[in-house]
């Protein structure tokens, strides 16, 4: 089985952060999306990946590389224009030929993993295996219509008016005979190939679509709120691990993490929490689910509930809660007093807040 995964978006929803990072490689809980889906693919025992990139190329390249580090070979596939996941398709499919492949969409995280739908597709090879999950806003999803028996009726691509409140998780398993469905279909009122147009052409023409049910975390990764929660989920499964240097003026509760070359002074830092590596913490008090990347300086500076990118700078900035801070970025209070929640400051912009 080879692997399909999908990079190319331009994550309007993730604005100012995709602005100037794709949304792919934003950080949870200090390392990239893209990494938990590779890390993931990696254990269903996959070793060839084709993965689709738009404008963000060199970026996501850059960042992943040959996907050696992660036992993968990866190759890489340009995608002019957003047109759609069974595009996606259509272009992979000199790499994957006549192979079963799962499809993985770049921006769904799945902490507890997806091997065992893995080994399940390969036991019985249906042409098309879904993955669903019930969801709250089924209109933001492609969802899946089930019949008593719990075979697959329909799919609707993010439907006005939904039916069901299974929504089709970003991981599909197909075997070869999906191409066929992929050029037997025409772009949709969007303008794009819809996947679930091309599952819906299989059921009409008999082949063989199934659907288990997702019972563990999933995160499609579209608002900074989901990019928030989900890197709090991923906190809580860190070990504490203290590399770096925590002077005798500082403490450090429950889970976190201190990498090398960090330090850690007159600070307090509750976890779950990760301190990148070169990181320096003084005089500030770091609350749980907070991730801060490489090489950020923090002073005075009170904050929890947040993501602190590579490289930024925090100064004198109390109440700082449910805020992404971008890579290189440097923020100041001039009003020590006031507290500041749901910051979105995108990379290497420069402020000053004021109450």
């Amino acid at each position: 089985m080879k692997a399909l995964v999908l990079a190319g978006g331009s994550g309007t929803r993730l604005r100012p952060f995709s602005h100037s990072m794709p949304k792919q490689l934003i950080p949870l809980a200090n390392k990239p999306i893209l990494a938990y889906v590779l890390e993931d693919i990696a254990r269903m025992g996959v070793t060839e990946v084709a993965m689709i990139v738009g404008r963000w190329a060199s970026d996501i390249v850059g960042a992943i590389g040959d996907g050696a580090r992660f036992g993968l070979r990866i190759s890489y596939i340009e995608q002019d224009q957003p047109l759609g996941l069974a595009h996606c398709v259509r272009l992979a499919e000199p790499f994957l030929g006549a192979d079963d492949f799962v499809m993985y969409l770049g921006d769904n995280v799945l902490p507890d993993g997806a091997a065992d739908l893995a080994a399940e597709f390969r036991a019985r090879r249906p042409a098309a295996h879904i993955v669903v999950q019930k969801v709250g806003d089924p209109h933001r999803f492609g969802i899946v219509e089930v019949a008593p028996n719990g075979a697959v009726e329909r799919l609707v691509e993010k439907p006005a008016q939904p039916r069901s409140d299974l929504a089709v998780v970003g991981v599909y398993f197909f075997t070869a005979a999906i191409h066929r469905a992929v050029a037997s279909i025409a772009p949709s009122d969007r303008g794009e190939l819809e996947i679930t147009d091309a599952i819906q052409w299989l059921l009409a023409n008999g082949a063989a679509v199934e659907a288990s049910r997702y019972e563990g975390y999933w995160r499609d990764i579209g608002h900074t709120e989901d990019v928030l929660a989900c890197n709090g989920r991923l906190l809580g499964a860190l070990r504490p691990d203290i590399a770096g240097e925590v002077d005798d003026a500082s403490s450090v509760v429950g889970d976190v993490v201190v990498e090398r070359g960090a330090r850690v002074v007159r600070s307090r830092i509750e976890g779950p929490a990760i301190v990148g590596a070169h990181t320096l913490i003084e005089d500030s008090h770091v609350g749980p689910n907070t991730a801060i990347g490489r090489a950020c300086t923090l002073s005075a500076t009170d904050l929890a509930e947040s993501i602190v990118q590579d490289g930024s700078s925090i100064s004198s900035v109390r109440g700082l809660r449910s805020s992404v801070i971008g890579r290189s970025a440097a923020i100041k209070s001039i009003d020590h007093g006031s507290p500041y929640h749901r910051l979105a400051i995108s990379d290497h912009v420069s402020v000053e807040l004021a109450g």
